[in-house]
């Protein structure tokens, strides 16, 4: 267990280096998986087979821009979360 957390203070200070709290559990449950998945066995499993792993679990499911940033509203549509026409900056 030690290991794990060790693991994760490591990534949380040197790979993802501004982590919002809202986001805070997104990260863990990627160490969770990682952790969960890095031995079969005796043996070491390889990225490529951790991706089809994660590949083989996400099937079907969707995730939308308000759920993985925690907003209603976004740069990229019209309208915002309130209903009210947002005005889009001209290109140059």
């Amino acid at each position: 267990m030690e290991n794990f957390w060790s693991l994760l203070k490591r990534s949380l200070k040197g790979t993802y280096v501004a982590v919002e709290p809202f986001h805070l559990s997104r990260y863990v449950d990627e160490q969770v998986f990682r952790y969960n998945h890095r031995k079969d066995g005796d043996r070491k499993v390889t990225n490529a087979e951790r991706l089809a792993i994660l590949m083989s679990q996400i099937g079907g499911h969707r995730l939308t821009y308000s759920d993985l940033t925690g907003k209603s509203d976004s740069a990229h549509h019209g309208t915002t979360g309130t209903g009210e026409a947002q005005q889009m900056p001209e290109p140059f």
